[in-house]
């Protein structure tokens, strides 16, 4: 059995209870990557503890990989993909970007997913075959827009600084080519392409659980999501998600010269 949307719900919530109140609080990080900065939260692992223990009573069936806690389970049909906090930079610098991924796998595709902003109250979800929105200003289903081609399209990353060596060089003949490019959305770039606001998103170095709340969205609103070269995105890695197909062509061939 799949799960609702309700229970996708109220995972959200359980979530939003332990991330919300620490938003903008002065909250304590700890850094987890010695030689550089990797922050993590008390948010992120009580976000990510109450989500598993819902999954946990509700679906003791599924697997589970989570950001801040040990995978169980991986070798199961349906696997839960948690990000309790994506973009925890953001969130500690108290900018209302991060957001809460949620993501069910199913024999290794990305099947349902959630995004969810408790801050601004919106809330994107996947449920197998559409996407939806619920904020402030309504709720509908979405539909990722067509540019036409490269040239018009508005082109996000969280940073420049993400991609290294030949990376680097490649990623720069895409935003080269742009109408218009911006940093630093994390996970709600992907969001805002799914409602036909923006057209691309190149990004690299992605987990899986960076992305397994986000793939649903995105193609279930009727985008593209893949690897550099082409191929599925579960895994994480390097990551293209476009509104078109024409465009996800075209950028395709600028990374892979």
């Amino acid at each position: 059995m799949l799960p609702d949307r309700a229970f996708f719900d109220r995972l959200a919530d359980v979530a939003s209870a332990e991330t919300l109140p620490r938003f903008r609080a002065g909250i304590d990080v700890v850094n987890k990557q010695a030689g550089g900065f990797d922050p993590v939260t008390e948010g992120d692992r009580a976000a990510e503890t109450a989500i598993r223990t819902l999954i946990e009573a509700s679906f003791p069936e599924h697997g589970i990989l989570g950001e801040e806690h040990a995978s169980v389970g991986l070798d199961r049909d349906r696997i839960w993909v948690i990000d309790p906090i994506d973009g925890t930079r953001a969130f500690i610098s108290g900018l209302p970007t991060w957001g809460t991924l949620i993501g069910l796998y199913e024999k290794g595709r990305a099947k349902m997913g959630l995004i969810d902003q408790p801050f601004t109250r919106e809330r994107y979800f996947a449920d197998g075959t559409k996407t939806f929105y619920r904020g402030p200003d309504g709720e509908r289903v979405l539909k990722v827009r067509d540019c036409g081609d490269l040239s018009n399209a508005t082109l996000f990353t969280t940073s420049p600084h993400i991609f290294e060596g030949v990376e680097a060089d490649l990623y720069r003949s895409v935003e080269a080519k742009v109408r218009l490019f911006r940093y630093g959305v994390d996970c709600y770039a992907y969001a805002l392409l799914a409602a036909g606001h923006i057209d691309l998103v190149v990004e690299s170095g992605l987990k899986p659980y960076d992305v397994g709340g986000l793939i649903p969205v995105v193609e279930q609103a009727g985008g593209i999501m893949t690897s550099w070269t082409g191929g599925r995105a579960e895994m994480g890695g390097t990551v293209v998600a476009a509104g078109s197909k024409a465009v996800h062509e075209q950028v395709l061939r600028l990374l892979n010269p």
